[in-house]
C-alpha cells in the first residue's frame, strides 16, 4: 500500500512533480507536464501500476524501511533521504531538472559510512498504470516505450530486466556516488542526450537558493513561509505561468469516500490567491507571468470565463473515471479531468480583479490590456451577479445565492471603481458605484440572520460557511462591525472540530448534503488559516497565534500540507501538496507579523490607538 499522504515529499521542475515516499519509492509522477498521464501511479493503486524505489536491500526482498531522516537541501527542492543500517549509512538525493527541454529525474545514491547494499526497482507503467511498456537495452542505456512516450534510464550501475521492470543491485562505500537518471522523450524522436547528474544538482541548488533570497518576509515564521513559497513556485508551470492547485488527482477528502477530484489544473481563484501571496513576499515576476497567462486564457471572450483552465490555457477539461485503479486506500472513483470547469462561480470575478488590484498596488508595470479585460469582466458581471451559482466550493447540487459569491461580486465592482478613480481606466463610474452599493445592500439584507447575528451560507439558509470569514478580509465590512464579530464567533461554535480547526460547511454523512455529495470531509486547512486571520483582525492576536501554531504542527516533517485534516484519524487528507493551504500559511504569518507590530506600536504610544485590529491580508502589502 502507498504511505500516508503526509509521508510524501515533493520534487519538481516547474513542469511536473513527483511524490517520494519515506521508503525511497516514487509513487506518483506525470511526464512531461503536471496534467500528463502518470508514469508512476502506485499512489492510487498497487505496485503493478508503476513506481521507482531506491533503498537499502532488505532481508527477503521486502520493501526497505522508511528513511531514518530526510530533509530538503537548504531552501531548495533537492530531497535528501538518509538510512543508517547495520553495515553503514547511505543517502539518496532526488532532484528533477530539464536538460535542453528534456524532463529528467535524477536519483544519486551516496555512501556516507561503511558499505551498504542497495537496490533500485524501476517499474514504468504508462497511461495511469494501464500500459506495460516495451523495455529493452540500447547500448548502455535502457529505454521503456509505449505508444507516443519513451523513458530512458541511464546509470553506471549494472541493470537487468524482468517482467517489464528494471532492477539494479549494487553496493556503495563511504564517499562513493552512483547516479540513476530517467529522461522523458516522445518515442518518435532521437534518444535524449546523456544526463550530467552533478551539473543538474548544482544548477538546481543555485536556482532555488537565489530565488528564495528574494523573499521579503523575515518574521518569526520564515522557515515555514519560505518552504510554502518554494512549493507554490514548484506548482507553477514555467512555460506559461499557470499555477496548478495541486500536482495530484483523487487523493480523497474522506478516506474510502467519493470526494476525489483532479486538481492538476489552473483555477482562477487558487492561482489568484497564490499570486497575491507571492506578491506580498516580494515576487513580482510570477505575478507578471500569471497576468499574461490570464490574458491568453480568457482571450477575447470574457463572457465565457471559466473558473479553471489547463496549465497552458486549455478550456476542455472533460472529466472521466479511471476504473482500473482501486484508488488511494480504496477511495474511488479515481477521476481525470474536472467537470467543474464549466460551473458558474461568481466569486472568481472578485478573485481575479482583486489580484490585478494588488499587482498594481505592489508596483507591477501597468498593462492596458489587463485593465480592458477587467472592464469587460465587470460589464458581464453587471448582468449576472444576481443569479444563483455553484459557489466557491463547486457544489454538485442545486445552485444557490451564496453569500460569499455576492461578496466577491462586490469586490470585483469595488476594485474596478477604484481602477477608474485612479485614472488608469475609463468606465461608467457613477453607474458602477451604484451597483457596488446595490450588491452591498442586498447581501446585508438577504444574507444576514439578525436573530443569530451572523451571515449565512446562502440567502435564507440557516447553514454557515467558512468562506464568510473573508468578509472583513476583502473590506466588505470592517472587522469591528458587530455582524463580522458575530459571524466569526458563530463559525467557531458551529464549524469547529474538537481540536479547533474549521470545516468548510456542514456535511450530511451518508445522505446527500448541500454540495450534492454523500459523505463527510476533514477540516479545510485554508479556512482554518482564515479564522486565524480574522481573530487577529478583531484584536484576538494571542488566539490567532495559538491557532496558527497548531496549524503549523500539522505539517509533515518537510513543511508540506494537504488540502484537509482528518480530526478522527489525525492525518492529512485531500490532494497534496495543496496551494490553497500553503497560501493560507504564508498570508497568516504576514498578518500576525503586522498585528504584532501594531501591538508594539500601540504600547509605545502615550495615547491608546483607536483600533487594535490587525490589517487585512490585502493591507499587509
Amino acid at each position: 500500500m502507498p504511505g500516508r499522504i503526509e509521508d510524501y515529499a515533493l520534487i519538481g521542475d516547474m513542469h511536473s512533480a513527483a511524490l517520494v515516499g519515506r521508503d525511497g519509492a516514487i509513487d506518483w509522477l506525470c511526464l512531461p507536464r503536471f496534467d500528463s498521464e502518470a508514469l508512476f501511479t502506485s499512489l492510487l493503486g498497487t505496485e503493478e501500476h508503476g513506481f521507482w524505489r531506491i533503498g537499502p536491500t532488505h532481508p527477503g526482498g521486502t520493501r526497505p524501511p522508511a528513511a531514518d531522516t530526510r530533509r530538503y537541501r537548504g531552501d531548495s527542492l533537492i530531497l535528501e533521504s538518509e538510512w543508517t543500517t547495520a553495515h553503514g549509512a547511505v543517502q539518496v538525493i532526488d532532484v528533477m531538472t530539464r536538460s535542453g527541454g528534456t524532463p529528467q529525474l535524477t536519483r544519486t545514491v551516496e555512501g556516507l559510512t561503511g558499505q551498504v547494499r542497495m537496490r533500485s526497482v524501476f517499474r514504468p507503467r504508462f497511461g495511469y498504470g494501464r500500459t506495460r511498456p516495451w523495455v529493452h537495452q540500447l547500448g548502455d542505456r535502457t529505454v521503456a516505450v509505449a505508444g507516443p512516450d519513451s523513458v530512458w534510464l541511464d546509470t553506471t550501475s549494472r541493470t537487468y530486466v524482468n517482467d517489464h521492470t528494471v532492477y539494479s543491485d549494487f553496493s556503495v562505500s563511504a564517499g562513493e556516488r552512483v547516479a540513476f537518471t530517467i529522461s522523458w522523450q516522445p518515442s518518435h524522436q532521437q534518444q535524449p542526450a546523456l544526463p550530467d547528474p552533478e551539473q543538474a544538482l548544482e544548477a538546481t541548488g543555485t536556482f532555488w537558493r537565489e530565488w528564495a533570497e528574494q523573499c521579503t518576509y523575515h518574521g518569526p515564521y520564515r522557515e515555514a513561509v519560505i518552504r510554502s513559497l518554494i512549493t507554490l513556485k514548484a506548482l507553477t508551470y514555467a512555460p506559461t505561468g499557470g499555477i496548478v492547485a495541486a500536482p495530484t488527482t483523487s487523493l480523497p477528502e474522506e478516506i474510502g469516500g467519493v470526494r476525489n477530484w483532479d486538481y492538476r489544473y489552473t483555477w482562477l481563484r487558487d492561482a489568484a490567491i497564490t499570486l497575491s501571496s507571492l506578491l506580498r513576499t516580494g515576487y513580482r515576476e510570477e505575478a507578471r507571468a500569471w497576468r499574461d497567462w490570464l490574458l491568453r486564457a480568457v482571450a477575447g471572450d470574457p463572457e465565457h470565463l471559466q473558473i479553471m483552465y489547463g496549465i497552458a490555457g486549455e478550456r476542455k477539461l472533460s472529466e472521466s473515471e479511471v476504473d482500473w485503479l482501486p484508488g488511494y486506500e480504496g477511495s474511488t472513483p479515481v477521476r481525470v479531468g474536472n467537470d467543474a470547469a464549466h460551473q458558474l462561480q461568481l466569486d472568481v470575478y472578485g478573485e481575479v480583479t482583486e489580484t490585478l488590484h494588488i499587482a498594481r498596488t505592489a508596483g507591477l508595470a501597468r498593462n492596458d490590456h489587463a485593465s480592458a479585460l477587467q472592464l469587460r469582466l465587470i460589464e458581464h458581471l453587471e448582468q449576472h451577479w444576481m443569479e444563483p451559482d455553484e459557489g466557491i466550493w463547486e457544489i454538485r447540487g442545486a445552485r444557490r445565492h451564496f453569500v460569499h459569491s455576492k461578496v466577491m461580486a462586490w469586490v470585483a465592482v469595488d476594485r474596478t471603481v477604484r481602477l477608474i478613480e485612479s485614472g488608469a481606466a475609463d468606465g461608467p463610474l457613477e453607474r458602477w458605484r451604484d451597483l457596488r452599493d446595490t450588491i452591498h445592500r442586498e447581501v446585508c439584507e438577504k444574507g444576514y440572520d439578525k436573530e443569530r447575528n451572523t451571515f449565512t451560507q446562502s440567502y435564507g439558509s440557516k447553514e454557515l460557511d467558512a468562506s464568510l470569514l473573508l468578509i472583513p478580509q476583502m473590506g466588505f465590512l470592517p472587522p469591528d462591525d458587530k455582524r463580522v464579530i458575530g459571524t466569526i464567533e458563530a463559525i467557531q461554535r458551529e464549524l469547529s472540530t474538537p481540536d479547533g480547526f474549521i470545516l468548510r460547511y456542514p456535511t450530511s454523512g451518508e445522505s446527500e448534503g448541500v454540495d450534492g455529495l454523500p459523505g463527510d470531509e476533514g477540516a479545510f486547512l485554508a479556512c482554518s488559516f482564515w479564522m486565524a486571520d480574522d481573530l487577529a483582525m478583531i484584536g484576538r492576536v494571542d488566539d490567532a497565534r495559538e491557532l496558527f501554531e497548531k496549524l503549523l504542527s500539522l505539517r509533515n516533517d518537510l513543511g508540506l500540507l494537504a488540502e484537509e485534516w482528518d480530526p478522527r484519524h489525525q492525518r492529512q487528507v485531500g490532494n497534496f501538496p495543496q496551494a490553497f493551504s500553503l497560501v493560507g500559511l504564508a498570508d497568516t504569518a504576514l498578518v500576525l507579523e503586522r498585528a504584532s507590530a501594531s501591538e508594539h506600536a500601540t504600547m509605545r504610544c502615550t495615547r491608546p490607538s483607536p483600533s487594535l485590529t490587525a490589517p487585512t491580508p490585502q493591507e499587509a502589502l
